[in-house]
């Protein structure tokens, strides 16, 4: 989640292996168990053995923090045990992994952010093994038509999110800042575009959730927000189903339900009878929409706003669901407000069952070697951020040029295509490691530039404020 445009948008263990009391009703909302640090739960992952896990996500609070994957019976309530990810660039506090799915040997995948990577855990050893790598595309706008790039113009770094295995053993993965879904061949590697389109591209908040449908006939994708060209508004998302050709090729999109203003749908589960349960992120949601089959909206669980559930956890920015029996599983991320005593794995009945999740025979093959997965690309050194001028004014507004270089092979050069984040905004250096913006201040707050970059340990700078 992207914490910082969400608050400017903003103004004990269950009894049986998922089954819910027989009072329950839909609706009903429980505690699974709370989340440790360092926190942010993002997708409870409801294995096929019926254990469950949850990973930690992003929290701009615990630079230099791994991220954990954490384990629990189906009855929920306490960790059974927990596992410290290898290998996360965790200079700049945007490293967080997400339990995705499992293979067919048991072994749970994992999509991390930082860097943009799927891994392998045994569960039985504790080893993490190398599965995928999503590289960095360049905009659709300066590459050759046939080359894999990123839709409407955007220049992002990738963001792994959510997946699902296809029934030949490829691994479909939303990608969340780039836009596209990658298909990350049977046996694992680099990741290719699956689909990327103009309608894709996003405002801000970008593919989320995947699913198949109850038939298994189309692929269901979760979109956040819209920037694209069918006159949607941008701060409304949409449930999108795309069929499955021969080869497990993508067909025709078609747009199935639209969301509400700033509802931010994200991750989501499927029953059965082809309902869909969708998480609302959203500051003016916080909230659980039931859809039909057709993309009619049956009920939403929560109050508005507030999130109230009948629990003694309220709905604060809830990302995922996945069925466990009758009820759904739902991560409560607290993304904007950052409570700890909200982050959590909440239980919602639905009095109904969902789709058996889809793990083919050769899912993850061929067998790891058991080898812990290799650090990130080893970094050469700390960016160097110089900004000038390095004091402005309240109340003048002042442009900022901005060089990022590194040491490499012993001389200083410029970072081309280095990523920097400077008051809620963020830009590209060009080729020369050079970038402008533009900044007015009301206050004397301090501001604090990063800049980040592949294969290099982030870099900062402050920008001092001060009164005429």
């Amino acid at each position: 989640m992207r914490r910082a445009v969400l608050a400017l948008l903003a103004a004990g263990a269950l009894a049986g292996a998922g089954a819910a009391p027989a009072s329950a009703a839909p609706g009903d909302t429980s505690v699974f168990a709370t989340i440790g640090p360092p926190g942010y739960p993002a997708h409870a992952y409801v294995h096929p053995d019926g254990r469950v896990y949850e990973g930690t996500y992003v929290n701009h609070g615990a630079p230099g923090v791994p991220s954990k994957v954490f384990e629990f019976s189906a009855a929920g309530g306490t960790p059974v045990r927990a596992w410290t990810v290898p290998g996360q660039d965790t200079s700049a506090g945007e490293q967080g992994v997400q339990v995705t799915t499992s293979d067919a040997r048991g072994r749970l995948v994992l999509l991390d952010k930082a860097p943009a990577r799927a891994l392998l855990l045994d569960r039985d050893t504790g080893t993490f093994s190398p599965y995928a790598t999503f590289p960095d595309l360049r905009s659709c706008t300066t590459v050759a038509y046939h080359v894999d790039c990123e839709p409407g113009g955007g220049d992002e770094l990738p963001m792994p999110n959510y997946g699902l295995w296809l029934p030949d053993g490829s691994l479909l993965v939303t990608d969340y800042q780039q836009d596209v879904v990658w298909r990350v061949p049977p046996g694992g590697g680099k990741a290719g575009v699956w689909l990327g389109l103009e309608r894709f591209r996003a405002a801000e908040f970008g593919l989320a959730g995947i699913e198949l449908s109850a038939d298994r006939r189309s692929v269901l994708l979760m979109q956040s927000s819209s920037l694209g060209a069918d006159g949607l508004d941008m701060l409304q998302g949409r449930l999108l189903s795309v069929p499955l050709l021969d080869g497990q090729l993508p067909g025709t999109v078609r747009t199935v339900w639209t969301s509400g203003l700033f509802d931010l749908p994200d991750g989501f589960a499927v029953s059965q009878a082809g309902n869909v349960y969708a998480a609302l992120v959203g500051p003016t949601a916080s909230q659980v929409v039931k859809l039909g089959p057709g993309g009619e909206e049956l009920a939403r669980f929560g109050l508005p706003i507030v999130g109230t559930n009948g629990s003694p956890i309220p709905f604060d920015a809830p990302s995922s669901a996945m069925f466990q029996g009758t009820r759904i599983l739902v991560a409560n991320q607290s993304a904007v407000l950052g409570v700890t005593a909200n982050q959590a794995i909440l239980a919602v009945e639905t009095g109904e069952t969902g789709v058996p999740e889809l793990v083919p025979a050769g899912a993850g093959a061929p067998p790891a070697t058991g080898a812990p997965a290799p650090a990130a690309t080893p970094a050469r050194t700390r960016l160097r951020v110089v900004a000038s001028p390095r004091r402005l004014v309240v109340g003048r507004r002042t442009v900022v040029r901005l060089r990022v270089t590194a040491s490499v092979d012993g001389a200083r050069r410029a970072i081309p295509r280095a990523r920097v984040r400077v008051a809620g905004r963020r830009v590209r250096t060009d080729a020369r490691g050079r970038a402008t913006v533009t900044l007015r201040r009301s206050t004397t707050t301090a501001l604090r530039v990063v800049a980040t970059a592949p294969g290099h340990t982030a870099g900062r700078a402050t920008l001092r404020v001060r009164r005429p």
